[in-house]
């Protein structure tokens, strides 16, 4: 009798427990990030609450919101939000986040990366773990790395092969002060300005170019309608990581936690992947096109790249941008060596700013 007690008291500790931790989760987590669910970034994000969603049984459901809306469209703000708990999580670039943490501003050196196998290799070396240790010391658990991508630059002026093409004209760039030092050395006149502003910039004549990565950006967009020249000069890329609140992920059980963070690393593998389809030396492509086989994309990836294919059903990039009528121009490693000597002084601030360690790390990990 005593045995069977001592059971019956046990089971309804162990209930009432489950009972306490299920009713410490709220009803729904808010992520944000930037732009819309058509694009891979927002597919990122949308495949992260799947995946939480699904492998937690409805335990934490997560809602993304796109287009900055949980911050007015204030980019800038995201992290801050997140580390006050305003917002429990987002899917962000480096880029949004630098005017906080100012380390991140690494990733936007110019020409400080020639390929993606340099970019892979920091973000999973001395230099990536030093920058989610730093992230994290502020409040936000972070898990990295996606990749909005290599930026790379339109106009509808000419076409762009020495700095001396980009005098006068004018660029939409992102409103980062590295962003605009960097166009003013190269001699063209940078704005910042939000995308609504910038095409009807493009319409009226008044803006002349921007930049901004391929596939993530640039094809959904359909840039083509504003832009005939595009240049390839892969100038800086633009990581993305995904955040959560601390006190959010710390509310959390172990088993739980461990779910969240598997499912940001596949996420954010799958975004960075069809980021860069089309555009490395074929990784990206099998990767994504397995997962479209087995169904593990979600349908996600099959129905983004169903609105660009080529003729012959292919998903080649550049040669669905030439197709699209654009004039499409890689800059050769003598140019590019142009543009590089033209913005060393900015380069040179700028590892001030970021951290001459932290930048030796970086290429000591490349």
């Amino acid at each position: 009798m005593l045995k069977k007690s001592l059971f019956l008291v046990l089971v309804f500790i162990l209930a009432f427990s489950a009972l306490s931790l299920a009713a410490d989760y709220k009803e729904e987590y808010t992520l944000s990030y930037n732009v819309g669910p058509a694009f891979p970034w927002g597919m990122g994000a949308e495949y992260f609450t799947d995946l939480v969603r699904e492998r937690t049984d409805g335990r934490i459901n997560i809602k993304a919101y796109g287009g900055s809306s949980l911050s007015a469209g204030k980019q800038t703000s995201v992290f801050m939000m997140v580390r006050n708990g305003a917002i429990d999580m987002a899917m962000e670039s480096t880029i949004n986040w630098s005017p906080q943490i100012k380390e991140l501003n690494l990733f936007s050196l110019p020409f400080f990366f020639d390929s993606y196998a340099e970019i892979d290799a920091v973000e999973a070396g001395t230099a990536g773990q030093y920058l989610l240790d730093r992230i994290e010391s502020l409040g936000v658990k972070a898990f990295g790395w996606g990749e909005n991508g290599f930026r790379e630059i339109t106009n509808s002026k000419r076409a762009v092969h020495k700095p001396e093409d980009l005098s006068d004209l004018k660029y939409r760039v992102v409103g980062s002060k590295i962003f605009i030092e960097i166009f003013q050395e190269l001699g063209s006149n940078p704005l910042t300005m939000n995308w609504g502003e910038a095409t009807t910039g493009f319409q009226q004549g008044t803006v002349d170019g921007q930049e901004n990565p391929v596939v993530d950006v640039l094809i959904p967009l359909k840039i083509w309608e504003f832009h005939e020249y595009m240049t390839i000069w892969n100038y800086l890329v633009d990581p993305l990581l995904i955040g959560i609140n601390e006190s959010v992920f710390n509310s959390f059980t172990p088993e739980d936690q461990a779910i969240v963070a598997q499912a940001a690393e596949e996420a954010l593998d799958f975004q960075k992947m069809l980021a860069r389809y089309g555009l490395d030396d074929g990784t990206a492509k099998a990767y994504i096109d397995e997962m479209v086989t087995s169904g593990e994309d979600l349908g996600y990836a099959k129905k983004f790249l169903s609105t660009w294919k080529l003729e012959d059903g292919s998903n080649n990039s550049i040669e669905f941008l030439k197709a699209q009528g654009m004039k499409v121009n890689i800059l050769t490693d003598a140019e590019k060596k142009l543009f590089r000597e033209k913005t060393r002084p900015v380069y040179d601030k700028w590892v001030e700013v970021v951290g001459e360690d932290l930048v030796q790390d970086a290429i000591d990990d490349k």
